[in-house]
């Protein structure tokens, strides 16, 4: 069994590569205060089509670059702003 995450794309500048911040909290060992520590991975994106602000479920994968060794399974939920945008590139939804 492959290890999956589910982080937020932070960044999408790349070419079928996108940024995936994940958030893991853990208890400090000395004053039990509770640590959220944020890992970022690289992740392969074959059809570019995840944005900024997307939620994703990534699985670990063979090495596919010197940084990426984790491909996209699926998009949990898509970032509302984003996919306005994208409309409003398209022409779709403007007024004129």
């Amino acid at each position: 069994m492959k290890k999956q995450l589910v982080g937020k794309v932070v960044s999408d500048k790349m070419n079928k590569t996108i940024v995936v911040a994940v958030e893991n909290t853990t208890h400090d060992r000395r004053f039990g205060k509770t640590i959220s520590r944020t890992s970022k991975y690289k992740v392969h994106d074959e059809n570019n089509e995840c944005h900024e602000g997307d939620i994703v479920r990534i699985e670990e994968t063979r090495p596919l670059s010197k940084e990426k060794s984790w491909k996209l399974v699926s998009i949990i939920k898509k970032n509302i702003l984003t996919s306005e945008e994208e409309k409003a590139s398209e022409g779709e939804g403007v007024p004129e």
